[in-house]
């Protein structure tokens, strides 16, 4: 059954492979989902008016999650972060999914994402004049994703 209604964005999940399901990879928002092919030029002898623009490699951007901090001991993708940061030992992920939700959790579409590692770990701003929740934000490099639509 096709529907006709634009899908909304806020019910997501990421799932992380090798780690545990849970309140651990919840987070408020994710980005970063971006390709771009670049373009090659090519020169034609003889025509002077223009250049030919032929289609080349694909280009990702990183992917940008937030969420509210975790303590570290209680968190794996805090700890696999602390390993890349402090320790410099770099494991990639080979399969991180991210996956659109409808109203009864069924997947709607899902971008899989491979080799996937950490880039940046930022802690917000603590400020004692306001009771927020304290955000981290982690930027993670991937080579490429795949785009799979719902299963019927």
């Amino acid at each position: 059954m096709s529907s006709r209604y634009q899908i909304v964005g806020f019910h997501f999940r990421v799932f992380f492979s090798g780690f545990p399901k849970g309140v651990d990879v919840s987070f408020q928002s994710v980005s970063g989902l971006d390709v771009q092919i670049e373009k090659e030029a090519l020169k034609e002898g003889g025509e002077n008016h223009f250049e030919h623009q032929l289609p080349g490699r694909s280009k990702y951007t990183t992917l940008t999650l937030k969420r509210g901090i975790l303590r570290p001991k209680d968190s794996a993708l805090s700890h696999w972060c602390q390993q890349a940061f402090q320790n410099q030992v770099f494991e990639p992920l080979k399969i991180v999914n991210v996956e659109l939700l409808d109203e009864n959790q069924k997947v709607l579409i899902q971008w899989e994402l491979s080799h996937v590692w950490p880039v940046s770990w930022k802690i917000g701003e603590l400020n004692a004049e306001r009771g927020e929740v304290l955000i981290e934000t982690l930027e993670l490099n991937y080579n490429m994703f795949k785009v799979t639509p719902a299963k019927s």
